[in-house]
């Protein structure tokens, strides 16, 4: 299982592409319009082989439509989704972080580390999802009053 940082801004699947001597990736439009990557900014990347589940493969060999049909597997969520989680940790932009299946990460404003919530996804993507908490089981607000 990869280690997902507290202070990630974006994960998404894109391909690495030359233009002239140097690469690039694309970050997708939405990340853009959601402020979580901001233009003339500078980022770290950090790039995931896609044969960690021995399933998936991304070799040189195969052509990018074939590449991108074959590794796109759906979220293990959906929008209108119920479900308890346990928040882990906190992004930049103080916004709860749990993780569920596959290491997918689900996003929940307002949640803090240790805070056990009942959430509804409300926009599910191909590698994160937004969820809004509508009930706290276990808070460490109640374990600090």
């Amino acid at each position: 299982m990869v280690e997902i940082s507290e202070r990630m801004e974006c994960l998404y699947s894109g391909s690495v592409e030359q233009h002239g001597e140097s690469y690039r990736i694309e970050v997708p439009q939405n990340e853009m319009q959601n402020g979580s990557v901001v233009a003339g900014e500078t980022y770290r990347v950090a790039i995931l082989s896609t044969e960690q589940t021995g399933e998936e493969s991304n070799s040189p060999s195969q052509s990018s439509s074939n590449t991108s049909e074959s590794t796109t597997q759906s979220p293990p969520v959906e929008q209108g989704d119920k479900r308890t989680l346990t928040i882990e940790s906190v992004g930049d932009q103080g916004d709860g972080i749990a993780k569920v299946e596959r290491g997918y990460v689900v996003i929940v404003p307002g949640a803090r580390p240790d805070d056990e919530v009942e959430v509804e996804i409300q926009n599910a993507r191909e590698n994160v999802a937004f969820a809004e908490v509508i009930e706290t089981t276990s808070s460490t607000a109640d374990e600090e009053a």
